[in-house]
């Protein structure tokens, strides 16, 4: 079973089914790498109606991605994560890096923060150098808003993995104290940031209300199709739906999808991200399955499983799930101008140049 189809679907001829809009989708989350994978990825970018992405591709292979994606391809500046000193990355060094990226055309800088960031330094939460609102993060932060940049944070993670992989709150912090640090910057940087991932808790839209309504400068991205997939569709979809409704014009579309050249042929010892796919066909497979199902969950009232597995169900109980189940797809049927204001219009008037 191929843990990015398990249903054996053909993504192509599917890719058809949706509606042709009148407008290309906007990515603003994906990771794009690789020659041979950029090809791939535009291949399934094109048949699934995304007609510009923006992605967190390392400065060494911009030339490469622009190269094969053109005028399709934004970049968003990154810290040096191969870097072994991961403190001067997300500080110091990262504020020589953010103008390199600028003059690549980039408009926004990823500021990540997921928990396990805090596994990097020996200080518990409470007083990591890492915390989102640490002095030197914060000095980032001004370089980049003297660049005239906007922001994009990845914050929390999870539920399933708090319960499981992140349970030391004393080295991790709580879920809600993620988000007590992000409002202090959120108050403190007042420049548009968009918080990946629905905000990292799409498993509580009340919650995420709450911090749309607190914080004016705070946008929304859906990225991240696995876990969208399944925590989006726990909820009723009319409650899911109205939430979109409500916040019109603060949610962008994003996929998180990765390509790498790496997923084109078998290879030893591959890192976790790499043994995702290992054939031209897997890594179509791969990417595809993203747009496939995001665009389900969005645009239909479809019910059914999940082609892409997600070791998250094994991983709360492994009893009863193996690494390769997948979660119920529930699509919400969101409405026409909802959809056109979170495929296109919010990305294209926040980020787009005037």
């Amino acid at each position: 079973m191929k843990p990015a189809n398990r249903l054996q679907l053909n993504y192509q001829q599917l890719a058809q089914t949706f509606p042709r809009l009148p407008y290309p989708i906007i990515d603003v989350h994906s990771h794009i790498n690789g020659k041979e994978a950029s090809v791939i990825y535009g291949q399934t970018a094109e048949e699934h109606g995304v007609g510009l992405t923006y992605s967190m591709t390392p400065l060494r292979d911009i030339p490469t991605v622009k190269d094969i994606l053109g005028e399709r391809i934004r970049f968003i500046a990154i810290p040096d994560f191969a870097s072994k000193d991961r403190h001067a990355a997300v500080g110091t060094g990262y504020r020589e890096t953010i103008p390199l990226f600028k003059r690549h055309g980039a408009r926004i800088v990823k500021f990540w923060n997921a928990p396990r960031i805090y596994e990097a330094a020996d200080e518990p939460f409470a007083r990591s150098p890492f915390k989102l609102n640490a002095p030197e993060r914060i000095e980032v932060m001004k370089t980049a808003m003297d660049l005239g940049m906007m922001f994009m944070a990845h914050i929390a993670d999870p539920d399933t993995w708090f319960s499981t992989k992140f349970k030391d709150a004393n080295r991790y912090g709580t879920k809600h104290q993620q988000y007590e640090v992000f409002e202090e910057v959120l108050a403190h940087i007042p420049v548009p940031w968009i918080a990946a991932h629905m905000g990292g808790y799409p498993e509580d839209l009340t919650f995420l209300s709450g911090l749309l309504e607190r914080n004016p400068n705070l946008y929304l991205d859906c990225s991240a199709t696995k876990w969208m997939v399944r925590e989006l569709s726990k909820h009723p979809p009319e409650h899911t739906r109205a939430f979109f409704t409500r916040w019109k014009g603060r949610i962008l579309f994003g996929s998180d999808i990765v390509t790498s050249d790496a997923h084109l042929s078998p290879s030893h010892n591959p890192s976790e991200m790499d043994a995702k796919a290992s054939s031209a066909d897997e890594a179509y497979d791969l990417y595809a399955s993203r747009y496939w199902a995001l665009r389900t969950l969005l645009e239909t009232d479809h019910v059914g499983p999940s082609p892409i597995a997600d070791p998250d169900l094994h991983l709360i109980r492994p009893g009863e799930f193996s690494p390769l189940d997948a979660p119920t797809l529930r699509g919400c049927k969101l409405p026409d101008d909802v959809l056109r204001a979170l495929y296109f219009e919010t990305a294209l008037n926040l980020i787009e140049p005037k």
